[in-house]
């Protein structure tokens, strides 16, 4: 299957890095960590592993407030130790892909301590500043992704400056070739380190209204969600200049092989590919969240593809996230037996697919109490149930008291089931979630239909979403049951195939008969005979 880059092909499986392992007790997962479980990642079968931010960071969002885009935050190790990671990444045929964070830096960072220090100094644009408006307060009313008000006035230059996010974490200027060259800059520094790729943070936010004009109310807000969807960000976000940025740094990209660009996007589909760029100049992979935001149900998810896969430009290529550090667990949002069914449709649509780290043993929702909460989202908007430390708690390996994970106490705490979910239990398991995402992956990577090929709904009716996997001679079905109740499938009229695996305990040997009986929760794959 060489005929197909590497990102197009392979599987992306996303590391958390606070949270997968931690290397010297201190309950906090670092680069060391994740070198030593490099052989489980290979053996999981995926081909490319991307970590969330490493920088120096004072860490008021936990690595999203940079501080120094050239360096490692000493407490996940330093640049030496990520050479040596990567060395290993690539020794086991594997790829890396990091974070870049360009939307924003954080306060403590060189740039914005200049910036702030008076309204002559050189870098002063390289923010974004506003005088007050007319009669005092903020100068209009956009509002800050975690809560409150998305401007803060310095009282020493008497502007305000804008933040997308925490007040920590000010809002770089793009609109400034200067902070657009020195970005540039960091891209470079990472790629002849020899990394593969950058997933780009809030990729969409990158440009705002030149005018700031206010954002409209939003008609539909509902009391008790984020203070964010108050109002519609078409002025704050997604704005037309963007992709001239972008297409500035994926320039820099295409001047070294085989790398990828992978942008953060949550948008509606049509604007989602938009990010493909003119004459595919943008991300390689902008990313594509739907899943994540549609109704779990067979009609909805296949029209959801239909319109991805109608959408996509000519020579772009889609892509699936079914979790990530931002989102609720796919076994919290659907439940234990359907998140197998998910694990099938991530793994078998056509497109490169997207894997949290955790998702392959089904971690659920996990209890945080109170006292134990990190995240300054729920901090900030208390109570709204949207905080993000359920989905960033500690990777599971063994029954042991730290689940593996560290011999400390670990940042954040761990699933309550942790002693019997957990990698050396589901290894040993042939029906477990483990061994079924990792037959998902090693029947896609053998596979040219699964990995590179073509994609043709067949039919979506009640409980039953079906579609077919095609590259020559190379033929799948899918057949996934959304429902907790048995449910029937008629095979396609003279197509016979054999069925080589089920969600519920793994199958595969027996032929496929006319009329399908799927049980309850159960996804098959079919290959169909030539």
């Amino acid at each position: 299957m060489q005929d197909a880059i590497w990102w197009k092909r392979g599987i992306i499986y996303q590391i958390y890095p606070r949270s997968f392992q931690d290397s010297n007790g201190d309950g906090i997962g670092d680069l060391a960590g994740i070198k030593a479980r490099l052989d489980y990642v290979a053996w999981l079968g995926v081909d490319a592993i991307w970590i969330s931010p490493v920088y120096p960071s004072p860490m008021a969002d936990f690595g999203y407030d940079v501080a120094d885009y050239c360096n490692i935050e000493p407490m996940f190790g330093s640049l030496d130790a990520f050479r040596d990671l990567l060395a290993e990444v690539h020794a086991r045929g594997l790829k890396l892909i990091i974070d870049f964070v360009p939307n924003h830096t954080s306060d403590h960072h060189p740039w914005f301590r200049e910036s702030r220090a008076s309204r002559d100094n050189p870098k002063r644009d390289w923010y974004i500043w506003r005088d007050p408006a007319p009669g005092g307060g903020p100068p209009n009313n956009w509002v800050s992704n975690f809560g409150g008000p998305g401007w803060t006035l310095d009282e020493t230059t008497g502007q305000y400056y804008y933040h997308a996010f925490l007040v920590e974490q000010p809002d770089l200027n793009w609109r400034n070739p200067e902070v657009q060259q020195a970005m540039h800059d960091v891209l470079r520094f990472w790629l002849d380190l020899g990394v593969d790729g950058f997933r780009v943070d809030v990729i969409w936010h990158l440009m705002k209204d030149p005018e700031f004009r206010d954002n409209p109310v939003n008609p539909g807000y509902v009391k008790g969600r984020p203070e964010i969807e108050s109002l519609l960000q078409i002025h704050s976000t997604d704005h037309p200049d963007v992709h001239g940025v972008i297409a500035g740094m994926r320039h820099v990209l295409d001047t070294y092989p085989d790398r990828v660009l992978i942008g953060e996007v949550y948008l509606p589909i049509e604007r989602l590919v938009t990010y493909y760029g003119q004459d595919l100049s943008g991300a390689h992979l902008p990313f594509n969240f739907q899943l994540l935001q549609t109704a779990w149900h067979a009609k909805k998810v296949c029209e959801l593809i239909h319109e991805y896969e109608q959408s996509i430009p000519d020579g772009g290529w889609p892509n699936w996230v079914l979790g990530n550090h931002d989102q609720p667990r796919v076994a919290a949002r659907l439940g234990e037996e359907q998140a197998r069914v998910a694990a099938m449709l991530l793994l078998t649509l056509r497109g490169t697919p997207t894997l949290y780290y955790g998702d392959e043993i089904g971690i659920g929702k996990v209890d945080i109490p109170a006292h134990a909460v990190q995240d300054p989202w729920e901090k900030n908007e208390p109570g709204l149930g949207f905080g993000r430390d359920p989905q960033r708690t500690p990777m599971q390996w063994d029954a042991s008291p730290g689940a593996g994970f560290s011999t400390g106490a670990p940042w954040l705490p761990l699933a309550h089931d942790h002693a019997t979910r957990n990698v050396v239990m589901q290894r040993e398991d042939p029906a477990s979630m483990l061994n079924l995402t990792r037959a998902l992956i090693a029947l896609r990577r053998s596979s040219q239909a699964l990995s590179v090929g073509a994609l043709r709904l067949l039919d979506a009716h009640d409980d039953v979403l079906a579609y077919e996997r095609r590259a020559g001679s190379d033929r799948f079905i899918i057949v996934l049951n959304f429902s907790m109740r048995e449910a029937t499938w008629d095979m396609p009229e003279n197509v016979t195939g054999e069925i080589v695996l089920s969600t519920r305990d793994g199958g595969g040997g027996q032929d496929a008969c006319a009329e399908l009986r799927l049980r309850p929760d159960e996804g098959l794959v079919i290959r169909c005979h030539r």
